[in-house]
């Protein structure tokens, strides 16, 4: 075992446990922000802390992970999370880029999958929707207990299809992980095709990088692909979509032809202390040169350091399909494309089916602990150009479309079939 294996599985001394728990407090008080009770008193969870802390201090590394953990939860958000470098326990969407539900089966309950991204790890190693998690590492992996995975580890996993038929499969998770991001591994943010004449599709699995050039370029060619194919009508499927950063601009961007106000992200102080939304920052426009990258990493490191700011559509001028557009989601669309599906349906730019997102939809930031550890908690609220906001609620779609245990099992994208006739209405 390497010194850095090694120091990673050994118990948080009492000395650092003392650090991260001091810490935390100090970042909670000081930064976390609570969109659904925005003047919350902290005293009480820092009395819990302080109540839980003698426990914490002596238990095995795993309880001690998830007492913390726990105490994170009590604080009502969502993108708040207690993490460790290590990166042995990380959810299936962060880590085989696969989304599950749990199913009830004559055999009780089990996790089915639901999405499996194109050129994924579940997706390389023969997954797809509709089938059964049973097993991993001969381990039953039962809902509620969740499916996790090893960031660089290899995994054989028992498979069952709807028909009953079971295999067993080798799974390996690459050992990399996404910058700046909490511990995961980013699948290929965009594919596209034409699905029918005249119709586009595309998929959107993240949005990856902080400022998202090279997804902005990507959407860039995909969507002029399509309109050399002679695309008039156009399905943007963001199901399973785990968020990311500023590259969901360039899609929210490709829906209206102008300049429009999209919403507002406001932190702690700035809410508290007041603000009027006119006078925000206001970004408008994916740095498409080093020169404007550095433009904007200079504005928001130095001059701009509250994450207070209005998002504005960067105006792409008129497309064929404005008018024509779909949009798919269901509830694993997360944070930066439930952005993108509030935008098309408040302003009616598109129409939404599937079923309702996630409602995780808040400003996230990673910091550094002590012992490699790291807080995720978020520091900026979310709110839509009319002042709604989705976190704890989600965008409720046009056409409510489930994609049920059966059809999925008998490989039958019903949503999908449905944004086709939708988008051929239109």
């Amino acid at each position: 075992m390497s010194a850095t294996q090694s120091s990673s599985t050994q118990l948080p001394s009492p000395k650092d446990r003392a650090k991260i728990i001091s810490t935390i407090k100090k970042l909670v008080s000081e930064r976390h922000i609570n969109v659904s009770n925005p003047n919350q008193d902290y005293r009480p969870w820092l009395a819990l802390v302080d109540e839980k802390t003698p426990c914490l201090m002596e238990l095995e590394r795993e309880a001690f992970e998830a007492g913390m953990a726990e105490l994170l939860r009590v604080l009502g958000s969502s993108h708040t999370a207690f993490l460790h470098q290590r990166r042995d326990s990380i959810p299936a969407p962060y880590s085989i880029n696969a989304t599950l539900r749990p199913v009830e089966t004559l055999s009780g309950k089990r996790w089915m999958f639901v999405d499996v991204i194109d050129d994924g790890v579940a997706f390389h190693a023969g997954i797809r929707p509709g089938e059964f998690l049973l097993s991993i590492d001969s381990e039953p992996v039962v809902p509620p207990k969740p499916a996790n995975f090893r960031i660089g580890g290899n995994h054989q996993v028992e498979i069952a299809a709807y028909n009953g038929s079971k295999r067993k499969i080798a799974i390996g998770v690459p050992n990399r992980a996404a910058k700046d991001r909490p511990p995961m591994i980013e699948p290929r943010s965009l594919s596209h095709r034409t699905l029918a004449p005249g119709v586009g599709y595309v998929r959107v699995a993240t949005f990856p990088g902080a400022v998202g050039q090279s997804f902005a370029k990507g959407l860039d060619d995909a969507i002029r692909d399509l309109k050399e194919g002679g695309v008039q009508r156009l399905i943007a499927d963001i199901r399973g979509n785990i968020g990311g950063g500023l590259g969901s601009l360039r899609l929210i961007s490709y829906l209206c032809s102008g300049k429009s106000e999209i919403g507002y992200s406001l932190t702690r102080r700035r809410l508290r202390k007041g603000y009027r939304k006119e006078s925000l920052t206001r970004i408008g426009k994916i740095p498409a040169t080093r020169a404007e990258l550095l433009m904007m990493a200079v504005r928001f490191k130095v001059f701009q350091r509250d994450r207070s700011m209005v998002l504005v559509t960067e105006g792409l001028g008129p497309q064929p399909f404005h008018g024509r557009i779909v949009v798919l989601v269901n509830e694993h669309t997360h944070s930066a494309a439930e952005m993108v599906a509030s935008f098309a349906k408040q302003n009616h730019h598109a129409t939404i089916v599937g079923t309702r997102t996630a409602g995780e939809v808040l400003g996230g930031a990673n910091f550094k602990l002590h012992g490699g550890y790291i807080l995720r908690m978020p520091v900026a609220g979310w709110y839509t150009w009319q002042g709604d906001c989705i976190e704890g609620k989600g965008v409720e779609p046009d056409f409510v479309v489930e994609n049920s245990p059966d059809s999925l099992g008998a490989g039958v994208d019903t949503q999908l079939d449905r944004a086709l006739e939708v988008v051929k209405s239109l």
